[in-house]
């Protein structure tokens, strides 16, 4: 308290001079209708402009929020969309109807740890085995194909990027329905090489690459990316495309995991067959 009294008799002038300004300026403002509604007008400028920026950070924060909330409601229309599950034909013999049978689950996840500089690169995703997760699922985003589980800890999974040279995918073209292998060779992630297609094929700029479906990894159709340019090989009478992604693996964030409910059956009638 002595502090302040002290304050105010040094600062007596100043102070006495700001208070007589500012009841000046009240006035002026209070009993000019010109000036106030200028003062009216500006003041509203000013909180409108600050609103505005608070507006901004307040969207930019909650963006991530957002990003998952997409992701997790992309991953329960993904599951039920009509390309998760498979006819049931036997029923539909029965009952005169399409009955569908549930075969591929998407689990939402983010993306924690992400490489595309190295020649094999991996992904590190925040769900894990207690989730569903187990090695060999297919990992997609919102833009495509993204890569495979390699490994797996109670909270956490390890992938294999596309962009991984150990990697390998069954993809075909969309309007043909030829399939070839596609893998990456290194250098720019932005592209990945579909080899095996036949010769006599037309293969055109733009045309799209999707996931062939023949494996119990990728459903069939997911997006893998456009044709880029064709590369034909006269010795064997097989060509190959470069294919540019249609993921970029710069700024993958939110994914889903896909998990095959009807693996394991699919897998022991592979087996039994090979085996006769």
């Amino acid at each position: 308290m002595k502090n302040l009294i002290l304050f105010i008799l040094r600062n007596h002038y100043v102070l006495l001079f700001i208070l007589l300004e500012s009841v000046s300026f009240v006035m002026v403002v209070r009993y000019n209708s010109y000036q106030h509604t200028s003062f009216i007008n500006s003041s509203s400028a000013v909180a409108g402009r600050v609103n505005s920026v608070f507006s901004t950070v307040n969207n930019y924060l909650s963006l991530n929020q957002r990003n998952q909330e997409l992701n997790d409601e992309l991953a329960r229309l993904r599951t039920m969309m009509p390309e998760s599950s498979k006819i049931d034909t036997l029923a539909a013999q029965t009952a005169f109807d399409s009955v569908y049978t549930q075969q591929y689950e998407y689990l939402p996840c983010r993306v924690i740890s992400n490489s595309v500089k190295s020649a094999n690169n991996f992904l590190t995703l925040d769900i894990g085995s207690k989730h569903g997760v187990e090695p060999g699922m297919a990992v997609v985003s919102a833009m495509g194909a993204v890569g495979v589980v390699k490994a797996v800890s109670p909270n956490f999974s390890s992938v294999i990027s596309l962009l991984n040279q150990n990697l390998k995918i069954s993809a075909m073209l969309e309007k043909s329905g030829y399939f070839g292998s596609l893998g990456w060779e290194g250098g720019d992630y932005r592209i990945a090489n579909l080899e095996d297609l036949p010769g006599h094929i037309t293969v055109r700029k733009g045309d799209v690459v999707i996931t062939s479906g023949y494996s119990t990894i990728f459903p069939k159709g997911v997006m893998i990316g456009n044709v880029e340019s064709v590369t034909a090989h006269g010795v064997n009478g097989f060509m190959s495309a470069s294919v540019r992604l249609s993921v970029d693996f710069k700024r993958l964030s939110n994914v889903q995991v896909v998990r095959n409910l009807l693996k394991k059956e699919q897998l022991e009638l592979q087996e039994m067959s090979e085996n006769e």
